[in-house]
């Protein structure tokens, strides 16, 4: 029997741990499946590949593999060191060697023929969906639609996908890269084991009027100049409606007032901060630039006193 380097296969040093093995392999049968890669020979590497995997990822299988001699280098005929037969763990796969079911039980949580034959259980892959909300549904909650795809093996051992129709509930007052978990929505398990779970990345659009952090939100609020000096009772937006704010006389631009609890909902509720942006009129006519002609010459009011002369 030729011997065949499976390090070399599946490009990894003979000191790869298991993390490192399956991901070449992942990389690699991805690379190679015949219903993907264009390559003429891609259904023998495919095979290689999932061979290579199959003895490198059992801990008593690759054991048995690393003790076989010194004559291990590819293209060399396999000879056992002496006094030592083939190990029950180390055989001939033939005809199953590479079954591309083996590419999916990797990738799907192992679910594929290959799999049930031997008995195997484990429990289905968890999936990761990211989800876009607005500020208002984040605010309100309600339910929702989604169509989503789940990775599944085939009668025939291929891979595919699965449309599937999901009614999910979103809370009121989630926030943004907040996990909804579905339960038992995700891929299914192997030998009767439990489904994977589906979750639910919660990613909010920018909203015209607010910023948000966390369960908190900003608004800036333009004010004129005699509602800054003198005081002004304002109608502000919150995500519930419209509330009366109080300004005090005096204010200035930039300057932070709370309403507390007009966040986003939970435990506590957040806030949301109104911050305070003067905006001056524009002086395009004969009677605006009397009036700010008049303020100069009467208020003498100078901003930049403060730096001295």
């Amino acid at each position: 029997m030729e011997y065949k380097d499976y390090y070399k296969i599946l490009g990894v040093p003979r000191t790869a741990p298991e993390a490192e093995i399956k991901k070449a392999y992942r990389r690699l049968a991805r690379k190679y499946h015949p219903d993907v890669s264009k390559e003429a020979d891609a259904e023998e590497r495919f095979k290689l590949v999932a061979e290579a995997y199959e003895i490198l990822r059992d801990t008593d299988k690759r054991s048995a593999y690393d003790q076989l001699g010194a004559n291990w280098k590819a293209g060399q005929e396999f000879r056992p060191p002496p006094g030592r037969g083939q190990s029950p763990h180390f055989r001939d796969r033939g005809a199953g060697a590479g079954d591309p079911s083996d590419f999916f039980e990797s990738l799907f949580g192992g679910f594929g023929a290959a799999s049930r034959q031997r008995g195997f259980r484990r429990k289905g892959e968890d999936q990761h969906i990211r989800i876009e909300l607005t500020l208002e549904e984040a605010f309100h909650g309600g339910n929702r639609t989604l169509e989503v795809q789940i990775p599944e093996v085939d009668t025939l051992g291929r891979g595919a996908t699965r449309g599937k129709s999901l009614n999910i509930k979103i809370p009121a007052g989630v926030t943004h890269g907040q996990k909804i978990r579905l339960s038992g929505q995700g891929t299914p398990g192997v030998g009767g084991h439990a489904h994977g779970d589906l979750y639910l990345e919660v990613a909010l659009r920018p909203h015209p009027l607010f910023q948000v952090k966390g369960r908190d939100l900003t608004l800036e609020l333009p004010i004129t100049p005699w509602e800054a000096a003198l005081g002004n009772r304002v109608q502000v937006p919150t995500l519930a409606g419209k509330v009366t704010l109080n300004i005090s006389a005096n204010a200035q631009t930039g300057q932070k007032l709370r309403l507390r609890g007009r966040g986003l909902p939970g435990n506590p509720p957040g806030d949301q901060y109104v911050v305070l942006h003067i905006v001056n009129p524009p002086a395009d006519s004969d009677v605006a630039r009397k009036l700010f002609r008049r303020m100069a010459d009467e208020l003498h009011f100078n901003p930049r006193a403060h730096w001295g002369d």
